[in-house]
């Protein structure tokens, strides 16, 4: 029996002791994964880690009510059923609940054309291999006192799900990862950056040795960081964490926080949100990317979408309920795990570049602060007043001329967003593709 023969006969006896314990509809999720790990220091193995199991999810509706159970062990699928059952009776109704029509469900899911599964399994030796690779390449820049570790992986997912309304698909996953974490100074001088690269592919990886030595490299431009002033400035967000800040607006528009009234952008359907030119879209047919899928997690077919076009907002980010609850109709944009019901989620995200490269905007900013990581948060949902830690860079004359930690920045995300220029610069292989993006006047609260 193959992988998705178990997990579909899993799936059909939930649904099976789910009708049995007197459910009006059901749907079900079986999950069978595996993942290695090996992390390397001082040129030797420091720690190796291999996980694998099954994982069975159920939600049972009832009435208007529903319920969600979840379990590793198989043999205790008659009493999930019957406990999800019962909780289900004792929660409150939501009429906006229910699985797809049948006639809404797609047809096409054989996944298999997006090349979401590498059956090239590393070998824990190889994995070790590639960690003491990397570690070699980033301990060889010079200024680098020490690598506090590189670290590989290799995953395996397989997922079926099933409803009883007729759908019934599954697909398999696979990732490999590579992150070296690098050291300069020591006490109080010491400064670390770090670089890693995940892809569904081993072939699509970067050596080794690029990913040790941009680490090294990022590290040793940190030496001598120290707090920048405090004003008004502008702020180049560099692409490592640019998505970050696009991710606020994705949050934004998601149907749950709209429809709680708990987004900054709850009145702003058809409003610019960026300036004109930017587009953002959603594209979930990407081949060989990780957040790829035909399907989301209610049988419905995904498509790619624009969320904005020409800097305008075009919709929401739905799944059944949330849509129902705004009296619109669901995006495909449904996500779940195995213990929790759909919720609207995205999948491969593209924001327009511009036509300038990073340097360039860095010239024209004069004197303000690149941010290449950030730490802390403090984001009012409903404001969008936003404050971050971050540590960067610091530019003067157009030129970068010291490193910059212990700051924080902050601004309005809605002011913010109608602000940005694009760099040409945004990174392959990015389930949110991003350029880095300058934004105009925002504050610096650093000495």
């Amino acid at each position: 029996m193959s992988d998705f023969q178990r997990l579909q006969s899993l799936t059909d006896q939930l649904l099976t002791a789910a009708r049995r314990a007197g459910a009006d509809q059901a749907d079900a999720v079986a999950l069978n994964a595996a993942a290695v790990s090996v992390d390397v220091r001082g040129g030797r193995l420091e720690h190796a880690e291999r996980a694998e199991g099954v994982e069975i999810g159920l939600r049972v509706l009832l009435g208007g009510r529903q319920a969600c159970v979840s379990a590793s062990d198989p043999s205790a699928i008659e009493e999930m059923a019957t406990r999800a059952v019962a909780m289900a009776r004792e929660a409150p109704i939501d009429d906006y609940l229910g699985l797809a029509e049948p006639g809404q469900l797609t047809a096409d899911t054989d996944s298999t054309r997006l090349e979401l599964f590498d059956t090239s399994e590393p070998t824990p030796e190889a994995l070790q291999d590639a960690a003491l690779r990397a570690e070699a390449a980033a301990q060889e820049v010079q200024g680098i006192s020490q690598i506090e570790t590189a670290s590989t992986g290799y995953s395996q997912r397989w997922m079926w799900l099933q409803a009883s309304n007729g759908f019934s698909a599954g697909y398999a996953r696979s990732g490999h990862s590579l992150s070296t974490v690098a050291i300069t100074g020591e006490g109080t001088g010491m400064e670390r950056d770090w670089a890693g690269e995940g892809r569904v592919h081993l072939s699509d990886m970067p050596a080794p040795e690029v990913i040790g030595r941009l680490a090294a490299e990022r590290t040793v431009a940190r030496r001598g960081a120290r707090k920048p002033p405090t004003g008004a400035f502008p702020i180049l967000y560099d692409e490592r964490v640019a998505s970050g800040l696009i991710s606020h607006l994705v949050g934004a528009v998601n149907g749950s926080a709209v429809a709680r009234g708990a987004s900054w952008l709850r009145d702003a359907m058809g409003e610019a949100v960026l300036p004109p030119g930017f587009d953002l879209i959603e594209m979930p047919h990407l081949r060989r990317y990780g957040s790829s899928r035909l399907f989301d997690a209610e049988g419905l077919a995904t498509a790619d979408r624009a969320l904005v076009r020409d800097g305008v907002l075009q919709g929401w980010t739905l799944d059944l309920a949330t849509g129902r609850k705004l009296d619109m109709a669901s995006t495909a944009n449904a996500s779940r795990g195995a213990g929790s019901p759909p919720s609207p989620g995205t999948t491969n995200l593209v924001l327009s570049q511009g036509t300038h490269t990073r340097d360039d905007l860095i010239r024209d900013m004069g004197r303000g602060l690149i941010v290449t990581s950030m730490l802390g948060a403090s984001i009012n949902a409903t404001t969008g007043d936003y404050s971050r830690g971050a540590g960067g860079f610091w530019v003067e004359n157009g030129e970068i001329t010291h490193a910059v930690n212990e700051c924080t920045i902050a601004g309005n995300l809605r002011d913010m967003l109608m602000r940005l220029t694009a760099a040409n610069d945004a990174p392959e292989w990015r389930s949110t593709c991003v350029p880095s993006l300058l934004v105009e006047g925002m504050t610096v609260a650093g000495a």
